[in-house]
Order: structure tokens, then C-alpha cells, then sequence
């Protein structure tokens, strides 16, 4: 996915979820503020773009498209709540708790998730597909899913963690939203169980290489470069990859995990090199 595409699906998205969320009340204004705070919508872009490498129309994907952009960003505004990671910043802005208060910044959360499968049942594709992509997201963002993840993720902090230990938080945590990103774009093409296969592979490989390199920045980059503090990992005491295997073997797992994640590709032949150009531009990422 060349950057001018990506870019092309961002100002689609952002378009659609500007219409999607109306109102002037506080907590409408809190769901907006983070919705459209700066966000890569690296999510909904593979939603769209999976969609589109499955034959699919991306038009049809893009309810789809936000409702994991809601989800996303409605993990977000909790994750930085001060019960959870208690974080005031958020891609150089205040957070929403900070902006708006605890109480707003949570009933805003609440906003995006249950707006995200209203979004989702509005989408212009067949009720198989609807009732199918709703199953999917409820999966990877429920308790099984991504709140699971979280809930390790608090679990571990200030305990010496193995390898297997971390992976699986991060399997969880990460890895199921994208997953949920990638099946929901090939869902709205129709596309076969052999490419919803391939596309649980690569979100895996990107999933997990996308979370050490977030692990790599908290240790190597500046709040100003990552949009929020950095060293945050250190000082909750989170056993990570880097203090685990160290930054030169958590470099190689992350672009061993990327490899993987282009090769379970080659289903979708040369349909497929944006997502490969994706994989390698999130690989080398900076913030």
C-alpha cells in the first residue's frame, strides 16, 4: 500500500466517520474529539484495502471500515483512563480523559463501541455478510479478544514475564483488532476461506511485528516524535521484548514476523504488493 493510497483511504474514512458521529452534547463531542485525533487508520486502510485485493467494492467496505476505527479508537480513550495506563498525552494531544474529564472520556468509550456495530449493520452488502463481520469484531474486540489482552496486559505489570507470556498479550491485545481489520474487508468481497485464511496469517506477522516496534520506540524515540511519553513501559514495571530479548534480537523478531506476514500473501499474488508495502513501511516506522 503506497503512501498515496494510504492516503486516499484516509481522507475517505475521515470523511465517513465525521458524518457518522453528530451532535453537540459533551459526550458526542468527546467520541469526535479522539475519533479524529490524528490517527493513522492503519485499520480501517486494511479493512479497505483487503477488500479490494479480494475483488470486493471499497465503497461497500467502508461501513465496516469505521466501525473498527471505533473500536480501535474507543480502546484508546480507556487504555489511557488513570485505572489503566494513565496516560495524559495521546499523538501529541491531551487525552480525552484530560480534555474532557474521566467521567466523559469513559462514556465516550462506551459511545464509539456501540456505535461501531451500529455503523457495521448499516453497511450495503448482503445480511450474511453483516451478521458474519459482526461475529468477527465482536470476537477479536470482546473478552476473549482484545479487553482479554488488556486485562494481561494489567496483570503483568510489576511480574517477570516469559516470551510466551508476552506474545500472548500481545496476540490478544494487538493482533486481534487487526485481525478483525483484514477478515472484515475480505468478508465484505466474499472472499474464500483460502484468502480469509491467508489474511489471518499476515495480520498475525503484522500484528506482532507492529507491537515490538512499539515496544523499540518507548525505548528509542522522543514524546515529541511518538505523540506521548515515552519510557512508560519501564516506569509500570512491563516486561517487554526489548527487556527480554534486548533491542538488536527484538529488531530481528519483528522483521521475522513481517517476513511471515508477506509470505502468507503470495494467495493473493500481485494484487497484493500494496499490503506487502505496508507491511515493510510499519516494520521501519517511527512513531
Amino acid at each position: 500500500m503506497s503512501e498515496s493510497v494510504l492516503s486516499l483511504y484516509i481522507d475517505r474514512i475521515n470523511e465517513y466517520l465525521e458524518l457518522s458521529v453528530k451532535g453537540e452534547d459533551t459526550v458526542t463531542q468527546a467520541m469526535r474529539y479522539s475519533l479524529s485525533n490524528g490517527g493513522k487508520r492503519i485499520r480501517p486502510a486494511l479493512t479497505m484495502e483487503f477488500c479490494k485485493v479480494c475483488g470486493g467494492d471499497t465503497d461497500k467496505a467502508l461501513s465496516f471500515a469505521a466501525a473498527v476505527e471505533m473500536i480501535h479508537t474507543y480502546s484508546l480513550i480507556h487504555d489511557d483512563l488513570p485505572c489503566m495506563d494513565d496516560d495524559d498525552m495521546r499523538r501529541g494531544k491531551p487525552s480525552c480523559h484530560i480534555a474532557f474529564g474521566e467521567e466523559y472520556a469513559l462514556l465516550a468509550g462506551d459511545g464509539l463501541l456501540t456505535l461501531a456495530f451500529e455503523t457495521l449493520a448499516k453497511a450495503k452488502l448482503e445480511p450474511e455478510k453483516i451478521v458474519k463481520a459482526a461475529a468477527v469484531l465482536a470476537r477479536c474486540a470482546g473478552h476473549r479478544g482484545m479487553v482479554e489482552g488488556q486485562t494481561l496486559d494489567l496483570q503483568g505489570e510489576g511480574k517477570a514475564l516469559s516470551l510466551d507470556e508476552i506474545r500472548r498479550t500481545h496476540e490478544l491485545k494487538t493482533v486481534e483488532m487487526i485481525k478483525a481489520a483484514c477478515l472484515l474487508g475480505c468478508i465484505a468481497a466474499g472472499a474464500s476461506e483460502e484468502k480469509l485464511a491467508a489474511a489471518e496469517k499476515y495480520a498475525y506477522g503484522i500484528g506482532l511485528s507492529f507491537q515490538i516496534i512499539d515496544d523499540i520506540l518507548d525505548v528509542t524515540s522522543d514524546e515529541q516524535t511518538l505523540g506521548k511519553p515515552i519510557g512508560s513501559d519501564a516506569e509500570r514495571g512491563k516486561d517487554t521484548y526489548v527487556t527480554l530479548l534486548g533491542l538488536e534480537n527484538a529488531e530481528t523478531e519483528a522483521q521475522r514476523y513481517t517476513d511471515e506476514a508477506v509470505k502468507a500473501l503470495s494467495v493473493f499474488g500481485d494484487a497484493a504488493d500494496g499490503l506487502k508495502q505496508l507491511a515493510t513501511a510499519l516494520l521501519n516506522r517511527k512513531n
